[in-house]
């Protein structure tokens, strides 16, 4: 009998080892997201749209100076702050174009910022098709996008009463989508002829001594079947933010497009960004480390059709989430 009952007495000691409270002091609960409002890819689409009727976007032309305009109309109309950086660049082919850095703030009383960038000009030549060439190319993805998904993030921003507890700046650069044609057999190397937006901001901020807690740059944000990808300069300069945001792309549902695998190091506005004014700035850019860029890039394919809504979801909802997070 005392047999059994010190039997009994080891079974439960066993069980209460063994006790819900014991398990639980192993299991860590997920962070807990601060709500974030949803974001409407059809909207973005349309911003999209509007850009892409305007035409091509190459300054010192009609379509640049109108596209100028309604951008600044809009990010005004969405109750963020504007001013234009307007400077003077040189060209590959030794033209001088009037270029302008589009500044929106929103918040500009709040110490704690967070930079958002992409570029609204679009490519004068079309140097990797196999006709037309010489044509200026629509630039839906290639520019279009990144400045669809942004104005969209600012229209969320203004019309939800939802606010997020940083400042937000967003920055159109002006002049990236230059640069040398793909086929140039000689190429002037003392300089870099394109991203000429971010390297004149970059060495002129608009703000004395301006700085942001870290940046995100978006380009190519839009295209049917496009996969994100841990690129090079991103890594080097800010590996904790790329980290930030590919993981909360995967805490929101949208890790099939934010894949965990490097790619190569892209020339992109955000590397002056980093090199110049000391801000970390990732890149969100459709770059393939099996491929590069996609089939349609610098070719008048870069149009309306090569547009996903699922796309530009996917994007614009990790950037708007990781925003209010902060």
């Amino acid at each position: 009998m005392k047999n059994r009952i010190w039997i009994l007495g080891l079974l439960l000691l066993a069980i209460a080892c063994s006790s819900p409270e014991k398990k639980a002091e192993s299991v860590i609960d997920p962070p807990v997201a601060k709500p974030y409002p949803k974001f409407n890819p059809d909207s973005a689409y349309a911003f999209i749209q509007k850009q892409v009727d305007f035409g091509p976007r190459v300054p010192e032309t009609p379509a640049h100076a109108a596209t100028k305009a309604w951008l600044i109309e809009k990010l005004e109309e969405y109750s963020f702050s504007v001013q234009t950086q307007d400077f003077e660049s040189k060209t590959y082919d030794g033209l001088t174009w009037d270029l302008s850095n589009i500044i929106a703030s929103y918040n500009p009383q709040a110490t704690k910022r967070i930079l958002l960038a992409a570029h609204w000009d679009s490519r004068r030549i079309a140097d990797k098709d196999t006709e037309r060439l010489d044509e200026p190319i629509d630039g839906a993805n290639d520019g279009a996008s990144g400045v669809g998904v942004l104005l969209e993030i600012a229209r969320t921003i203004a019309s939800q009463g939802l606010k997020p507890d940083v400042g937000i700046d967003i920055i159109l650069f002006d002049g990236e989508d230059d640069g040398e044609p793909e086929q140039a057999s000689t190429r002037d190397n003392s300089q870099i002829w394109w991203c000429l937006g971010s390297q004149y901001w970059s060495k002129n901020k608009h703000v004395p001594n301006y700085s942001a807690y870290y940046g995100i740059l978006v380009d190519l944000v839009g295209a049917k079947g496009a996969r994100f990808f841990r690129e090079g300069y991103s890594r080097q300069y800010a590996s904790g933010i790329l980290k930030k945001v590919w993981d909360n792309a995967a805490q929101i549902g949208q890790g099939d497009f934010f894949v965990n695998r490097d790619s190569p190091e892209i020339l992109d506005d955000h590397v002056f960004v980093n090199a110049n004014a000391g801000i970390p700035m990732i890149d969100i850019i459709e770059f393939s480390p099996d491929y590069g860029f996609g089939h349609y890039h610098h070719t008048h394919q870069d149009n309306m059709e090569v547009i996903d809504r699922r796309t530009l979801q996917a994007v614009g909802e990790t950037v708007l989430f990781t925003i209010y997070q902060e």
